[in-house]
């Protein structure tokens, strides 16, 4: 795994980790929307297993585990992996996650017994076309009719996140719904929904539209005066980026206006010096609202109250 998939990692299994988040999707997709997963009750769990190498014993990791506690006895354990890329092989993978934890079951290593449900978010663009139940992975064998029945059923149970119908979508209760939301709708999303966890969320939405650059988002939300538990709509955010921009790009003209005023003045005077700044601003400032929400520069434009034909001109100024 090279650093820009690590990070993508880290930020989506930091996301889901949320006990109100892990809640909220186990009732979306596995549970349509009733609420049989309660944060309350959900701890975490191991995430590695081992299992017999060829030669020795090795590691396999999960994205993310969760007990459910009932009455202090783990009623379930639920398995999450976030997934990027298709993978052809993924039922064989599952079937290593789930049996290397009845194994320990069956081993004594965990005292109790119960049922572990595994289930994929898949991030990808390319729609998943690989094999969901273990018999149609194998089909190609043409096994003998009399043999199909004593191969054990086991499924992949798969959920396309970026195409989630919208009825699916409208049962996610916590932040999830606007990550959702917004894979499906694109750059034009806007939502009046309240934020949770508002450094996961925006990291999240970054590392979906495919930038990795996140270490900067809670000192921009530290700078902006913007806390946990401050009650903070996407739009509301949206403002605030914008204000913040607007403000780094007057300080960058102001700077940048003096200094192209010292090297052209000698040749068209202090006005080129101002103009050139004034230009250097907003690029800046367009540019930066592009970078952080994933925005086209129309849409970045019409939000800073200006056209792309004046971002254009400004750019040949510079």
């Amino acid at each position: 795994m090279n650093q820009r998939e690590e990070k993508r990692d880290t930020v989506e299994k930091e996301f889901i980790a949320f006990p109100d988040i892990a809640a909220d999707t186990l009732n979306a997709l596995l549970y349509q929307g009733q609420a049989l997963a309660d944060a309350g009750s959900l701890w975490p769990g191991p995430t590695e297993t081992i299992y017999q190498g060829r030669e020795t014993l090795r590691d396999q990791y999960e994205d993310l585990s969760k007990y459910e506690l009932i009455d202090g006895r783990i009623r379930v354990m639920y398995l999450i992996a976030n997934q990027t890329g298709v993978d052809s092989k993924m039922l064989l993978r599952k079937a290593g996650y789930t049996g290397g934890i009845y194994r320990e079951q069956y081993e004594g290593k965990i005292q109790d017994i119960f049922p572990v449900i595994e289930l994929i978010l898949y991030w990808g663009k390319p729609r998943w076309k690989s094999s969901r139940d273990i018999r149609c992975l194998f089909a190609k064998r043409r096994l003998p009719d009399g043999m199909w029945k004593y191969i054990d059923g086991i499924k992949l149970h798969i959920y396309e996140m970026r195409y989630l119908p919208e009825e699916t979508r409208e049962l996610f209760q916590s932040d999830m719904r606007i990550v959702v939301d917004y894979l499906a709708e694109g750059e034009s999303y806007r939502s009046e929904r309240k934020i949770m966890h508002k450094a996961a969320l925006i990291k999240m939405i970054r590392v979906l539209s495919g930038e990795t650059d996140t270490d900067d988002v809670e000192e921009w939300l530290t700078n902006q005066g913007i806390r946990e538990e401050d009650e903070i709509s996407m739009c509301e955010l949206f403002d605030q980026y914008e204000r913040k921009g607007r403000e780094e790009g007057k300080k960058a003209g102001i700077v940048a206006g003096r200094k192209e005023g010292l090297i052209e003045g000698k040749k068209e005077g202090i006005a080129t010096g101002i103009k050139c700044g004034e230009a250097r601003r907003l690029v800046t400032d367009i540019e930066n609202v592009m970078r952080f929400f994933q925005v086209t520069l129309e849409k970045a434009c019409e939000g800073l109250g200006t056209t792309v034909g004046r971002y254009e001109e400004a750019k040949k100024l510079l």
